[in-house]
């Protein structure tokens, strides 16, 4: 079976990242004997002066089409500018999933004195808490208005000149990311859930995100279930990890988790990500598109093949997703050709292509 994939070049170091990936996956697919067709489009900052959009009509097409798309980082404007591609995507495609695994791989230098048991998976609500943008500028009629109704409703004393963003949290969505998260437990064979949240304080928002997992939970008797508040999750992730596997969050805190868990492991480099809905799936690094570095060839191209892996095992092309991810087991456990964010001795490291180039190799 011939698989047709949308392939998302990005923009700043994201093509040269995205080059590098698909020559380890197509090398991968061609060892088992199978093909790869990439339809290949721009999307970014590099596009909008050509396009009028950083995200064309006819790149979300493609996905619609082909069902799975892999892409390379994207700049996100500060403050101003143009909003998320990445969140743009969720919404037109409603990729309401965020896999973020977290394994560590060993030779890869961490902080954390015994991270070989590292291994847990964070799945993110992705399309709707703080993170839906759903904003009132400060200063505006309609933000005025809005204090001035969130008040006669003697929910609080908001200051005139507040701008305001409206975290949303439905049953829904809720109850769509924690059977998700579940079942993906259930098809991997792992034997935890934790959700959380920071129903301690917002207790109709996250109280809500909450008593739906609780309620869940109920069909998953095989499963154990427990629920944590936010901040004592972050310390107990710098100090006992590996007493997680599968943990179910909020948009936002599902963000910031997911960053931490990273460092946990390395650092973004070696993290993976996917987006993932009903009908379609994103892959991509979790990193960002590091302008700065842009035809360089020294970024770690680790995120990406990673994320191809992930796409590879959502295919069901199991066998080359495991030949790419020993592949790259191998050359991280070796250290003699990785990029300088990982290197033992980053003097000695070496560039994008050269990495990609052993990992090709050991496969």
């Amino acid at each position: 079976m011939l698989h047709k994939i949308t392939l998302i070049r990005g923009d700043g170091s994201g093509p040269e990242l995205i080059e590098q990936a698909k020559r380890a996956i197509d090398k991968a697919i061609e060892i088992c004997g199978k093909g790869l067709e990439w339809e290949i489009f721009d999307a970014g900052a590099d596009v909008v002066a050509k396009e009028g959009t950083p995200l064309p009509d006819y790149v979300i097409d493609s996905v619609k089409r082909n069902k799975v798309a892999l892409k390379g980082p994207v700049t996100t404007p500060l403050g101003k500018g143009f909003r998320s591609v990445n969140v743009e995507l969720r919404k037109k495609l409603d990729l309401y999933v965020s896999l973020r695994p977290c394994k560590y791989y060993k030779g890869i230098k961490t902080r954390i004195s015994n991270p070989d048991n590292i291994d847990l998976v964070i799945i993110r609500e992705n399309t709707e808490d703080l993170y839906a943008g759903i904003e009132f500028e400060n200063g505006n009629a309609d933000t005025m208005d809005l204090i001035k109704f969130i008040e006669s409703k003697n929910k609080g004393k908001i200051r005139e000149n507040s701008a305001i963003g409206l975290k949303t949290i439905s049953k829904y969505a809720s109850e769509r990311i924690t059977r998700y998260a579940f079942e993906y437990a259930k098809r991997t064979d792992r034997k935890s859930v934790t959700a959380v949240t920071k129903s301690n304080i917002m207790k109709f928002s996250d109280g809500l995100f909450m008593h739906t997992a609780e309620e869940i939970s109920k069909n998953y008797p095989e499963i154990k279930f427990k629920h944590k508040l936010v901040d004592s999750l972050c310390m107990d992730l710098v100090t006992v990890p590996e007493n997680y596997d599968v943990l179910v969050l909020p948009n936002l805190y599902g963000d910031i988790v997911s960053d931490l868990c990273a460092g946990l492991i390395g650092g973004l480099g070696v993290a993976p990500g996917a987006n993932i809905g009903e009908n379609c799936a994103v892959f991509e690094a979790v990193h960002g598109s590091a302008p700065e570095f842009k035809g360089k060839n020294v970024l770690n191209p680790a995120s990406l093949i990673l994320s191809g892996v992930l796409m590879l095992k959502y295919i069901n092309e199991n066998k080359a997703a495991e030949i790419l991810e020993n592949a790259v087991k191998k050359v991280f456990e070796d250290g003699r050709c990785v990029t300088f964010d990982i290197a033992n001795e980053p003097a000695k490291a070496v560039g994008t292509k050269e990495m990609t180039d052993a990992i090709i190799e050991e496969m």
